[in-house]
């Protein structure tokens, strides 16, 4: 059976609502739209709509750091408290390291633990989530608390990590976490479809994110996340922007063989077969790597993208419902490999 009817058949299924994009290394293989940018009016997605991508784009904060690295500006052994105050952070590990916080290996806690917590939504029932708009909103959710663990003694994925990197990136470069990806890692890949964009001032062609209710009511997620993104999550990019910066990571023209390296490298081990690097997933199959991958998910958010070393194959699956991407992905890889 063709691609294209396998994956139409799948999305029927499931009823996604995004764009899956799959490209190797002669160019785009298969391409399709699938559901609506916005219920309400019936505007159906495009290639280029825009799409909330979630902890997806932790793989940026990650170039980000490196890029700093490779500028001789820190190093990933860089102690956090010799970068950032730490008299903010009264019960924090001094040792936590660049490297601790790329990993999920730091022990700081989490304002959004995953391992505790089931909906992203319950953070926002006490506090305005049209506050957050900047790395320091989120201090008051996780700078008191206490550390879950030594640094290093075990891999637990933590957001408000992230939140530390970006505020890192910030004191660095002296401009926001934000502006400095967007000028320093979407301008050079022309990205040019990709943002950080705020919940109230969204610009055209980005898709809404909905949450299907149980009784087939839905509703919008403007609500129910940080009215912008930042380091931890919360981009917005099209597919094709995606495949642009997978090609330009690994063609070595955002950083150099060195630093690359590093962020390829399978820092911990999550689980059987499955790693993580420098802000990125990293799965083996026959102790060889299969793929470097992200992910990402919010309520009315669904994201996941991966790059194929062996083939050089490049998967990108937006979607603004709260899931989806990770079935498809499945049927687009059993094609990949097919086409070996």
């Amino acid at each position: 059976m063709k691609i294209h009817n396998v994956i139409e058949e799948k999305a029927r299924e499931i009823d996604f609502s995004g764009v899956v994009w799959m490209q190797d290394k002669n160019g785009v293989v298969y391409k399709s739209v699938h559901g609506y940018a916005n219920r309400s009016d019936r505007l159906p997605n495009k290639v280029e709509t825009r799409f909330g991508i979630a902890s997806g784009c932790k793989l940026f904060t990650a170039i980000a750091i490196g890029r700093l690295v490779q500028e001789g500006k820190l190093s990933f052994e860089t102690k956090i408290s010799e970068v950032l105050t730490f008299s903010d952070f009264p019960h924090f590990d001094k040792g936590i390291t660049v490297h601790h916080l790329l990993t999920h290996t730091s022990g700081i806690p989490d304002y959004f633990d995953e391992e505790v917590m089931e909906d992203y939504e319950d953070l926002w029932k006490g506090r305005p989530m049209y506050q957050i708009r900047q790395m320091e909103d989120f201090l008051p959710m996780f700078q008191h608390g206490e550390m879950m663990f030594t640094p290093g003694e075990r891999f637990h994925y933590n957001n408000a990590g992230f939140v530390l990197l970006g505020m890192v990136v910030e004191h660095v470069t002296g401009e926001s976490f934000t502006r400095y990806v967007e000028k320093n890692i979407f301008l050079p890949c022309q990205m040019k479809g990709s943002g950080y964009f705020s919940f109230d001032q969204l610009p055209a062609d980005t898709a809404t994110g909905y949450i299907d209710n149980e009784d087939g009511t839905w509703r919008s997620n403007i609500y129910s996340l940080p009215v912008k993104g930042g380091a931890d999550g919360g981009a917005y990019v099209t597919a094709p922007d995606m495949a642009k910066l997978w090609t330009a990571l690994m063609e070595r023209e955002l950083l150099n063989e060195e630093i690359i390296s590093l962020l390829l490298t399978p820092h911990v081990e999550v689980g059987k077969d499955e790693y993580y690097g420098y802000g990125i997933w990293i799965d083996k199959r026959n102790d060889a790597i299969y793929k470097y991958h992200v992910m990402g998910y919010d309520p009315g958010v669904s994201f996941a993208s991966g790059y194929y070393p062996d083939t050089g194959s490049i998967l990108v699956i937006p979607s603004n419902r709260s899931g989806g991407p990770h079935k498809l992905t499945a049927v687009a890889e059993e094609y990949f490999e097919r086409g070996k």
